[in-house]
């Protein structure tokens, strides 16, 4: 099959890698010029551990550089801010028949569906631990969860396909409810923001500021559950618990939680990452708005999670990282 991936990161660029490495025809479209070409030179690079393996692709180009003028399998891998951009280079190239594969963070179908059409936007869910560590090289965290499925909930050939294909990563699978992945990883997000607003490493700070993160995810969630989203496990984090009243059972997740990211490789979250390394905007605001808009119109308080998401702006314009930060997110909902 051909794939054109549009944003080459941490989540592209390992998926394209696999794909590329069992034979599939991958094009590489990404904004970095510098990462362009290390792929073009080097193929996408993914270390494991002490393996380190590079695999060409067919191509590699800038949105700015001649391309193809017609594509069919897209799989869009860009920041959540970036998906206009991204839409901007792909709609007019799109084949009718063509369909992109949204593998981001966030709520971002509706987006894709209003450019190119619902009948060509695929949702997936998307729990890789993975970091672009240079120009076209990319550390593998380990194998997460990766879900793909039609924004209708109906089975398809192309999801099938698709799945089938991605299975040269890992354990990929199709959903009939990719909506209640997207809406448990919001809240699972939402703890791992809260991690990014100080230095150190996401598990120990969520075992600290268990109360605070409970509440965190407990907002995501009431407004799912306004929405009808059934929520959906993932990996070790069950999201049912944190939408209850049952203390013990918030804190046996946690618990799971907690262990199975100590067992990561990656210890901070992509948002700290652009925040500490990469001194870059990050996805929270594109994340959550569509939370916070939706809490509003349905008179949902979230002042936790409004909070979280000013407080990302501060460190966005300068501010200190500092622990107090987490502790200072309970205050926001007395």
């Amino acid at each position: 099959m051909n794939y054109v991936i549009v944003g080459a990161g941490a989540i592209g660029g390992t998926l394209g890698h696999h794909l590329a490495r069992a034979g599939h025809e991958v094009t590489v479209v990404d904004a970095d010029a510098e990462h362009v070409r290390a792929v073009r030179e080097h193929g996408l690079v993914v270390r494991r551990g002490d393996e380190r393996t590079a695999v060409p692709v067919a191509a590699a180009l800038t949105p700015d550089e001649p391309g193809p003028e017609r594509i069919g399998r897209v799989l869009l891998a860009v920041k959540a801010q970036a998906t206009g951009r991204a839409l901007d280079w792909i709609a007019p190239r799109l084949a009718p028949d063509g369909f992109v594969v949204s593998l981001q963070n966030g709520l971002n179908e509706q987006a894709i569906a209003d450019r190119v059409g619902a009948e060509r936007t695929v949702g997936a869910f998307v729990n890789l631990f993975a970091d672009v560590v240079g120009p076209g090289e990319i550390r593998d965290g380990g194998l997460g969860a990766l879900v793909v499925g039609e924004l209708s909930g109906r089975d398809s050939a192309r999801v099938r396909e698709v799945v089938a294909d991605l299975q040269a990563w890992g354990p990929a699978q199709a959903t009939a409810n990719v909506s209640g992945y997207l809406w448990s990883k919001l809240g699972f997000g939402a703890m791992l923001v809260a991690t990014a607003l100080a230095d150190a490493p996401m598990a120990e700070l969520i075992d600290r500021h268990r109360g605070v993160m409970h509440a965190l995810a407990a907002e995501v969630y009431a407004v799912a559950a306004a929405e009808g989203i059934a929520l959906e496990p993932f990996d070790a984090f069950d999201p049912l618990p944190y939408a209850g009243d049952d203390a013990a059972a918030k804190d046996a997740a946690t618990d799971a939680l907690v262990a199975w990211l100590r067992t990561q490789a990656k210890d901070r979250s992509g948002i700290w990452r652009d925040i500490a390394v990469r001194h870059r905007p990050t996805e929270v605001p594109t994340h959550y708005g569509p939370v916070l808009e939706r809490a509003a119109r349905l008179g949902i308080a979230v002042p936790g999670l409004e909070r979280l998401v000013a407080q990302i702006g501060e460190l966005e314009a300068g501010a200190a990282m500092a622990e107090h930060r987490i502790a200072d997110l309970a205050g926001a909902r007395r």
